[in-house]
């Protein structure tokens, strides 16, 4: 009698692995799901878990020229971007991103990752120094890893240990983010940038959260700060004040003109649509003339991060993101449960995105908060700071 083998099971070192991701991240306590997924939003509550923070992804000139862009029927190659490098192809998006930052060429990725390991892959390999602050995204150390580079931590915004770092194990590249995106700190990018010139290092410098935001019509930090000439590259994530799923990096180096023929992500990724490329130049076009919405976006930040500190937080941004440090699980579902019930719904940041008992429950300031908004959530937390069952970091 022929009996029919089960083949369904994992083998064991599988198994094994996946049964331990499971014990760690979804939580019996919370009905069998991880700690970043709390309830849903009801209509009134007061969402600040998205990145769009000039409250752009229902603009509707943004979304007219997305649909018109549809209807027009135009071509679309679905493909490697690496195809699509002619000169006869419509580069005008990546042009203005360029000439809109001040640096001399802009490539186009389908996301922020895609960007930052495509970026890195191409200039770094296992000789190559990387330095990165411990707060950079993950994907930064991610590109820095695959590509075998000799990485070298240094504290958060801490230009002295920098410094010493570079100048025990020599020149290489240095990585951050302009601003961070756990808790809202503003790198110090003048001494950064000082000190990697100094030393003969590169600079990358991730400006997801602060392009579109920052600088003059949103230019970013870089050109704010008059820094753009002198940082080798910067990228970013355009999932964030560009409310679309795109990503790009800039260079101020021949480095702009191979990345698409290096690059795995790159090379191996569709690239993007016409319509999402028209998106991005009719939400450019809106960004720039957004300096009221961006002044409003400000203005909010400064009141809820000044009333936070009123209360007794320790709130270390200086930007619209603001992380209310919660420290292990159980404390964090607890202060999530507490706002979500109050009507504010913010982002629960946890491993890996941070260290383990490092939780943080993230608060997204966007422009079209109204002063009734701002005095609710400070009011909540007010409240929850002052519970006996929840404490803050």
């Amino acid at each position: 009698m022929n009996m029919l083998r089960d083949y369904s099971r994992l083998p064991s070192f599988i198994n094994e692995r996946i049964n331990d991701y499971v014990s760690n991240l979804i939580d019996q306590e919370d009905n069998g799901k991880n700690l970043v997924l709390g309830a849903k939003p009801n209509q009134g509550d007061i969402i600040l878990q998205s990145n769009d923070y000039l409250s752009l992804a229902h603009n509707p000139m943004i979304i007219d020229a997305h649909v018109q862009s549809l209807l027009a029927n135009k071509q679309t190659a679905f493909m490697s971007n690496v195809f699509l490098q002619n000169d006869g192809l419509d580069k005008n998006v990546e042009a203005n991103l360029a000439e809109f930052t001040g640096f001399q060429t802009c490539t186009i990725a389908p996301s922020g990752w895609i960007a930052n390991i495509g970026l890195l892959q191409t200039i770094c390999d296992s000789d190559t120094n990387v330095y990165i602050d411990f707060f950079a995204h993950m994907s930064l150390w991610e590109g820095a890893r695959i590509t075998g580079a000799n990485i070298h931590p240094f504290m958060h915004n801490n230009v002295r240990h920098l410094k010493r770092t570079i100048k025990r194990n020599g020149p290489g590249i240095v990585l951050v983010d302009s601003i961070y995106s756990t808790i809202g700190t503003i790198a110090p990018l003048v001494d950064i940038v000082a000190t990697a010139k100094e030393l003969g290092c590169a600079v990358v410098v991730d400006e997801s959260h602060s392009l579109g935001t920052h600088g003059t019509h949103g230019a970013g930090l870089l050109e704010a700060l008059n820094l753009t000439h002198q940082v080798d590259f910067m990228t970013a994530s355009l999932a964030k004040t560009f409310a679309y799923r795109a990503g790009a990096v800039w260079c101020n180096n021949a480095t702009g003109k191979v990345v698409p023929y290096v690059s795995f992500p790159s090379i191996f990724s569709s690239a993007m649509m016409t319509c999402e490329l028209d998106r991005i130049n009719a939400t450019l076009d809106v960004i720039k003339q957004s300096d009221q919405t961006r002044d409003k976006l400000q203005s909010n930040s400064s009141k809820v991060i000044k009333g936070l500190k009123s209360i007794g937080f320790n709130i270390r941004s200086e930007s619209q993101i603001i992380g209310l440090e919660t420290a292990e699980k159980t404390n964090t579902r607890k202060v999530r449960d507490f706002f979500e019930h109050e009507g504010i719904f913010g982002s629960v940041f946890c491993t890996p995105a941070t260290p383990d008992n490092k939780n943080i429950l993230r608060l997204s300031l966007n422009s079209s908060l109204n002063d009734s908004e701002i005095n609710r959530i400070l009011s909540v937390a007010d409240e929850a700071y002052h519970h006996p069952d929840l404490y803050f970091v």
